[in-house]
């Protein structure tokens, strides 16, 4: 009897603390609330409840125990989105050991990014440092496979369960190039190789992209149809890709082969983004008709070739939007996923309007990979992903003061700022 009322007892306060827990409040009070789904609200306030944004506007009812941020002066804009990244799956390139990044074998439709992220990463609390809230942890992929799914985390979290916010945004694609020779401004190129084996190569490439979703169909339609087949989970992963639900996110660059990606995801009814897209801007008009969105890599990058001008890279988001071509601007990287407000930045002296530049790293790519539901903006109802500025943050001096994720306030500590500390107060002779 005792030991019932002690366990009964003990549920009751657990059931305390958890509703306690759950019913948290946290309000960001007096800075200008930047929603990024309408006009700026000087002097406003966000209330926090529950890891989600539960009011908005100039006065706000929070509880007594409510933590409280004073924005007084400042800035707060949604959380920063890097669209695709290799956070968590690599920590230094050069250390095999460190990395998780590409599995072996040439596709593999079935592997979740969030399977290999590693929570304690360092570059996770640098990025998270420069307001990055949350990204896409997308597996590598052999030239073209499939390597996988996206796996959408916040960047914050003990555990890949803490941190997931949707176990996969698309199927991770490399369309097969036709480069018989490649380049790069620091000399050499590599061999040449003949056009005809190229154009073989290619020709096989795509033809075995092509068997792989014949294979899905026919294996959906046997399970459809109640015959009985061997369960096969690659298969199986192309089940959201062919209903429609999940995009193909396929890395294209030139305008061949965006053009060949794009006639290809259409005749397999498939939804597609492009990424990368270094010479999108060329293809620009063929985009805005299609409505294929493109999820840019770094803006502060070299031309495409050596006959482009040297603001290619910069200028092209300014293209794109002229254009009318929905984009996100990303790092594709792990170590310089820090510098996506600084790569949208770049692109504002460059003909990009700056909401525009910062639409590019908060609305856009949480519409483009079907979570704008949830992210980008601040409303109420979306997942509390909020940071607090001095000022824009497509500037580098502007000081990120505070960051919510999940609405939670997280530490702004990181490894550069330790060792920044550390040698700054080094002893001075």
């Amino acid at each position: 009897m005792r030991i019932t009322r002690l366990f009964i007892g003990s549920a009751l306060a657990l059931a305390v603390l958890t509703t306690a827990a759950a019913a948290q409040e946290l309000v960001i009070r007096g800075g200008t609330v930047h929603t990024m789904a309408g006009p700026a609200i000087a002097n406003g306030a966000v209330l926090v409840r529950d890891g989600k944004i539960v009011a908005v506007g100039t006065t706000v009812a929070a509880t007594p125990s409510a933590t409280v941020i004073d924005a007084t002066g400042l800035h707060v804009y949604p959380g920063l989105f890097d669209a695709i990244t290799q956070l968590g799956l690599t920590e230094i390139g050069a250390v095999d050991v460190t990395n998780d990044l590409t599995e072996l074998g040439t596709f593999n439709p079935h592997l979740l990014g969030a399977t290999a992220v590693h929570p304690a990463s360092e570059h996770i609390p640098v990025a998270r440092a420069s307001g990055i809230t949350h990204a896409v942890a997308a597996p590598g992929v052999r030239t073209g496979g499939i390597g996988g799914q996206g796996s959408l985390v916040n960047l914050d979290g003990w555990t890949v369960e803490e941190m997931l916010v949707a176990p996969s945004v698309g199927l991770m694609v490399d369309w097969p190039s036709m480069r018989t020779r490649g380049f790069g401004f620091g000399g050499g190129g590599g061999r040449v190789t003949s056009y005809r084996e190229v154009k073989r190569q290619h020709d096989e490439r795509v033809d075995s992209l092509g068997a792989w979703f014949d294979a899905a169909r026919q294996y959906h339609h046997a399970v459809a149809s109640g015959a009985s087949v061997p369960r096969d989970l690659r298969l199986e992963a192309f089940a959201p890709v062919l209903s429609g639900e999940l995009p193909l996110l396929v890395t294209a660059n030139t305008p061949r082969e965006i053009l060949e990606a794009i006639a290809f995801a259409e005749a397999q009814k498939a939804r597609i983004v492009i990424l990368e897209g270094n010479e999108a801007w060329k293809v620009a008009d063929t985009l805005a008709a299609k409505h294929v969105p493109v999820i840019l890599g770094k803006t502060a990058a070299l031309p495409s070739s050596e006959n482009e001008e040297y603001d290619e890279r910069y200028a092209q988001p300014g293209k794109l939007y002229a254009a009318g071509v929905k984009f996100a601007i990303s790092t594709f990287d792990a170590s310089d996923s820090r510098t996506t407000p600084f790569e949208a930045g770049f692109a504002v002296p460059y003909g990009l309007p700056e909401e525009e530049a910062l639409k590019a790293i908060t609305v856009y790519p949480a519409e483009i990979l079907g979570i704008g539901d949830r992210l980008g903006t601040i409303e109420v109802g979306k997942i509390a992903n909020l940071i607090v500025t001095d000022g824009t943050p497509l500037e580098i001096q502007t000081q990120v003061t505070h960051v919510v994720i999940a609405g939670r306030e997280v530490s702004l500590e990181n490894k550069h700022h330790a060792l920044y500390e550390k040698y700054r107060g080094r002893p001075k002779k």
